[in-house]
């Protein structure tokens, strides 16, 4: 996670140019399912671990949220939360997820979209977020689906004239660093299993209370021809877990 990348000049350029950034939330393929995972935010205290450019941390406040955390390793990346997404309750922080420290018991609800697939240890992180939750605290995230990332390259195998074949899935029991292609830069992720997720938590104690692999919805398949592929393979995991 420490690799920053999002500060590049070139690459965060061709970030901002994404649906998603460039429409929040109802730009992300899979917010239709995310949405209805997210719990009460009435009077509650929120961390958004990996928060990019705040947009989730907009709608838990829009939302009845008492006070937001959002932390992101990115400068330039809050510097967008904060001239977009700067709202009162929302206090922005400079950090390494690995670095991040609280208190026991200090927020109703973390929340992670798109971010654990960048670091090395997500037992650590589990670990972690139990600990920071207060009890019936929700725990709601977003990876990266580990059939996307198990091959690497995260890639279609394409036959002589162009046409997506398939969606290689090599070495999936192999975790660990993956070396693969995003935005115009070469960048490190990790895999892990969907294994490794489920029974992380459930050894720190979490309840499970629900996993989707999210497709596209009918608006989606309409707007962007585009998306009719991420009905060939699972491209995210969404998980709803309790303390």
């Amino acid at each position: 996670m420490k690799e920053n990348k999002y500060d590049s000049l070139s690459f965060f350029n061709q970030y901002e140019k994404m649906l998603r950034s460039q429409k929040g939330l109802e730009g992300a393929g899979e917010w239709h399912a995310l949405q209805k995972m997210l719990p009460d935010f009435t009077g509650k205290t929120m961390l958004d671990l990996g928060c990019g450019f705040g947009w989730h941390c907009r709608y838990a406040i829009e939302n009845g949220a008492k006070s937001v955390t959002g932390i992101d390793l990115s400068e330039k990346m809050l510097e967008k939360a904060r001239e977009i997404n700067h709202l009162e309750g929302i206090e922005y922080e400079r950090k390494a997820l690995e670095d991040v420290r609280y208190p026991t018991e200090k927020f109703d609800i973390i929340l992670s979209s798109l971010t654990f697939h960048y670091i090395e240890s997500f037992d650590v992180m589990a670990q972690n977020i139990y600990q920071w939750l207060k009890p019936n605290g929700h725990f709601v995230f977003s990876v990266e689906h580990p059939v996307f990332t198990a091959q690497g390259n995260q890639d279609w195998t394409y036959a002589e004239d162009g046409k997506k074949l398939h969606w290689p899935v090599d070495n999936y029991f192999a975790e660990g660093k993956r070396n693969t292609h995003f935005l115009g830069e070469d960048i490190v992720k990790y895999h892990r299993t969907l294994t490794t997720y489920m029974n992380s938590l459930l050894q720190q104690g979490f309840r499970i209370k629900e996993v989707i692999e999210p497709q596209p919805n009918d608006t989606m398949l309409e707007e962007f021809s585009e998306m009719k592929d991420e009905l060939r393979r699972p491209m995210m995991l969404l998980i709803s877990a309790e303390k």
